[in-house]
């Protein structure tokens, strides 16, 4: 039997080498070592003395979990943690065996925080055996490889079920799916917005959990604040929104640049300064909040966390391009598409936009979501559109339907092109719009050019 040591070190001497050759090394090790030993997460896992603790949902993991870095750093908490984003089984082996020594018996680190993709969730958990578990949303995403919500809500319900006595659960009061999960269970914390100023008058044609989950009836709404979000109530059996404790007031939305909210909780009450847009970041912070109070965190350390918090990788993320600023706001799906363009709607100047819209396996290969993506909001408020991507004149496309004027749309599809096309044409900021493919190429391509750090590194 090869030892594990011997495994271990096969498996960094992967990732040595593909980040050697530029292909990253954030799964591959992992991938080699689970290949190796199936069980090595839960191997390696066991040697956190303090434990770890697991985040997942369709939209906003990797935001929140660099969210709760930033506030249990203040905690003095030593962590390992899958800041690159990487989240399946094989990202939080590679994390893992990265961070422990020669034998794996010491990591360095005491304490694992861990995003987890939503559909691993129920295998990497059962591994990791978290402390307690932040379930923030479930989207529409990927349809072709991963089903509709309802199979994501079945394997969700499995996991909350598990230890309900020991592992306490997060849960956003405002996701009906994800709310339910609660249901006749202890030690379960909410967290939610209440703010009427934010509201629609109904819910967006993008909402995807409209039914009760026990009775089947369609909600009534009360608020609607981001796509199926908000305050409900089922009008046939009673079932409806939980009251949160952990709640954010006074919401104050400042376009792309920043937001800010008074946070109440068992505790009393902070504003919360956000260095992030919009209200989808308003909903990570709250989920980050509520799980860092439940491992003890104060008030106080969970405000200077929010306000010190860095972008993650992609999200709202600004780098400079010779006189220019260039913002990265990934785009994947249409309710976190919906909250991007809302947000850009805000903005006061017209917009220099670089759409960037991919098939690969990562992203889906139906991109059919763009049409449910409300890009009307941008009518009248664009100077220029690039459109670049495996599938950029179907992006163009939609943007034609949507009002914007042709003349001032174009297609470039190679990456490296568009970019230059974009930043020469204009002298204010630029937002892109990438699908998740098309954000590790461009994350790549500004690597190459100087610009921004490798994601693994």
């Amino acid at each position: 039997m090869i030892p594990f040591a011997a495994k271990l070190s096969a498996a960094r001497a992967a990732g040595s080498l593909a980040r050697l050759t530029g292909r990253g090394g954030t799964t591959l090790p992992g991938k080699l070592l689970l290949r190796l030993d199936s069980r090595a997460i839960e191997r390696l896992s066991r040697n956190l003395p303090e434990g770890n603790v697991v985040v997942s949902a369709t939209n906003g993991k990797t935001t929140t979990a660099a969210m709760i870095s930033s506030i249990l750093g203040r905690e003095g908490k030593r962590l390992v943690h899958n800041r690159a984003g990487a989240n399946m089984a094989g990202g939080i082996a590679s994390t893992l065996a990265g961070a422990s020594g020669w034998d794996g018996r010491r990591l360095d680190g005491t304490f694992g925080l861990f995003e987890v993709d939503e559909f691993w969730l129920g295998s990497v958990a059962e591994q990791l055996q978290p402390r307690a578990l932040l379930l923030s949303n479930l989207f529409r995403d990927q349809l072709d490889r991963y089903g509709e919500l309802e199979t994501i809500a079945a394997r969700w319900a499995a996991v909350a079920a598990e230890k309900p006595e020991h592992r306490p659960l997060i849960l956003n009061a405002d996701d009906p799916l994800v709310a339910d999960l609660g249901r006749n269970r202890p030690r379960v914390t909410y967290f939610g917005v209440d703010d009427d100023s934010l509201a629609y008058s109904e819910l967006q044609h993008a909402s995807d959990s409209k039914h009760c989950r026990r009775c089947g009836t369609a909600y009534a709404y009360d608020a609607a604040y981001l796509a199926h979000l908000g305050h409900y109530h089922c009008p046939n059996c009673g079932a409806r929104r939980p009251q949160p404790t952990v709640v954010a007031r006074n919401v104050e939305l400042r376009g792309i640049r920043s937001a800010a909210f008074d946070l109440h909780a068992a505790g009393g009450s902070v504003r919360v300064e956000l260095p992030l847009p919009g209200l989808y970041n308003v909903y990570n912070a709250l989920g980050a909040a509520a799980l860092a109070l439940e491992l003890g965190a104060t008030l106080n350390s969970v405000a200077a966390g929010l306000a010190a918090v860095k972008p993650a990788f992609g999200r709202a993320e600004t780098v400079v391009m010779g006189s220019r600023d260039a913002s990265l706001l990934l785009v994947k799906n249409p309710a976190g598409a919906n909250e991007v363009l809302r947000t850009l709607a805000l903005e006061a100047q017209e917009l220099d936009l670089l759409g960037v819209l991919n098939d690969g396996i990562a992203d889906g290969r139906d991109v059919s979501w763009v049409w449910d993506a409300d890009w009307e909001l941008l009518q009248g408020k664009v100077r220029r559109v690039t459109c670049a991507g495996t599938r950029a004149p179907e992006l163009a496309l939609r943007l034609k339907y949507a009002g914007v004027d042709p003349a001032r749309l174009r297609v470039v599809e190679p990456l490296d092109e568009a970019l230059d096309a974009a930043l020469s044409d204009g002298t204010g900021s630029l937002y892109v719009l990438p699908t998740y493919t098309a954000l590790i190429e461009l994350k790549r391509l500004l690597s190459e050019r100087g610009v921004s750090q490798e994601y693994w590194r």
